[in-house]
């Protein structure tokens, strides 16, 4: 199926600003008419239809801002990860739409992009496919054959002038939302705009990109379960990452599905492990645990399938101030120690001190549910349901997001919660991804024999860590 393109995208800031405020206005008022409307409907009847026309009016909106591209689109995403803390659900689930926007920049208008950023001489060297291989809200990736010697390269081509669209991307989307009436600002919302910024700029850094792609490869370059590309300078510049191709399917795909249970079982600890080691001893963690990041290289002849990791724009750096109380509450809650996970929570900052214990039991409750696909069963036993006779933990038959979600709206409301810190969200957003991945493979692994290993790594920093933010 040929894949939708555009001729060009927005970049200048006075026609994306009238494009978003158009939208904006154009969504609130229409919002307006249509919640009008409903003082004719029956109240029991009221509530509802107003989400509906929320939900109509933020698919909209959000139809709107896909066909800008750039910053905006990730903008969304973004806001679309974290704005369960500070958005109606019904903008949440739309903004979630972004994550699959597929249209492609036009090759003509990408063929000018890279003669201006490699020169004619460095392109004549390349053979480059004018069907991209993937396109996203920053870049799109292209093939390329190197003629000299038929090596396969990727080409990661970020969009003319997004880079720098950033700053007045934000301004005019608080501007859209505040004309769209969707969306309230509070002094949380700013933070996180804040902080999205901050991830957006490390994204469009394509030299920190390679920088940080190396530094990966050599962390696991021992590691015979997983595949990072080498970046290949030469054809790289400030706004195109050029990396070595690296065949493999998507996860969801059904050879995956087919696969032997221990090559599964393989896989899924290979998942867990890398997850568990960019949490417990390297400070360093991919915040966006999506699917596309992966590929598996399923090897037909001997079984040593690998994992091909892809996309380290989204890398980030934290200090052991900030991620020791985080590593503090998964020992708390894997110990089922209630006392230890409310210090990490306070230390983190989104528990108050005067939380009545029946609160704390119940968050802790939660907590130490979370963690039962890597816990010991026979120390804290699990529902039988999800373990085989060996005592593994099948993640295929597992409803814990559902079970975990019912304790989670009942704890949410809680005045004695604050918004959590950001550092928390990713935390969460990564045991997640890793969750999430495990189940869609099927894995049956026994749950201590993964995260048991790494829980002693700096543990009694992390707890002085956690005293001293206390004090």
């Amino acid at each position: 199926m040929d894949r939708k393109t555009v001729k060009r995208v927005k970049t200048g800031s006075f026609e994306r600003r009238l494009s978003m405020a158009t939208a904006g206005i154009f969504a609130g008022a229409k919002y307006a008419t249509l919640s009008a409307g409903t003082l004719f409907t029956a109240k029991d009847k009221r509530d509802e239809r107003r989400k509906e026309i929320l939900s109509q009016q933020a698919q909209q909106l959000v139809e709107d801002l896909g066909k800008l591209k750039g910053s905006v689109v990730k903008i969304g995403q973004m806001m679309a990860l974290f704005g369960e803390h500070f958005l109606p659900e019904e903008v949440t689930a739309a903004l979630h739409t972004l994550e699959s926007q597929t249209t492609a920049l036009a090759w003509p208008t990408m063929f000018r992009h890279l003669q201006m950023e490699l020169g004619d001489a460095k392109l004549a060297e390349l053979e480059i496919s004018q069907a991209p291989l993937g396109a996203a809200s920053l870049a799109q990736v292209h093939k390329a054959i190197r003629k000299s010697d038929g090596k396969e390269l990727v080409l990661k081509i970020q969009y003319p002038g997004v880079a720098q669209a950033i700053d007045s991307d934000l301004r005019a989307l608080v501007r859209l939302l505040k004309l769209s009436r969707l969306v309230p600002i509070t002094a949380q919302f700013n933070e996180w705009l804040d902080e999205i910024r901050e991830m957006l700029k490390r994204e469009v850094d394509y030299d920190l990109e390679a920088h940080t792609t190396e530094y990966f490869r050599e962390l696991l370059k021992n590691d015979e379960r997983f595949v990072v590309p080498t970046v290949v300078p030469e054809y790289s510049t400030h706004n195109i990452l050029c990396m070595t191709f690296e065949s493999g399917i998507p996860i969801t795909e059904v050879d995956v599905d087919t696969l032997a249970q221990e090559r599964r079982n393989h896989i899924g600890r290979a998942i867990m492990e890398l997850c568990c080691m960019e949490v417990f001893q390297w400070n360093k963690m991919q915040t966006d645990p999506n699917f596309g990041n992966y590929l598996l290289r399923i090897d037909n002849q001997g079984g040593n399938d690998k994992v091909v990791l892809l996309d380290f724009g989204a890398i980030r750096d934290f200090e052991h101030t900030t991620l020791g109380p985080g590593r503090e509450m998964i020992r708390a809650s894997w110990h089922q120690d209630t006392e230890r996970l409310g210090q990490a929570m306070r230390a983190l900052g989104f528990l108050a001190k005067d939380v009545p214990k029946r609160v704390l039991n119940d968050f802790a409750a939660l907590c130490f549910e979370a963690v039962e696909p890597l816990q010991d069963p026979q120390r804290f036993p699990v529902p039988a349901s999800v373990l085989n006779s060996k005592q593994e933990y099948m993640w295929g038959e597992s409803d814990l997001p559902s079970r975990v979600m019912g304790r989670a709206s009942r704890n949410a409301l809680s005045v004695h919660f604050d918004v959590p810190p950001k550092e928390f969200i990713f935390l969460v957003r990564k045991l997640l991804g890793a969750y999430t991945f495990l189940h869609v493979i099927r894995a049956e692994i026994r749950g201590n024999t993964l995260l048991e290993p790494f829980l002693p790594m700096q543990e009694e920093e992390d707890k002085a860590i956690v005293k001293t933010l206390l004090n």
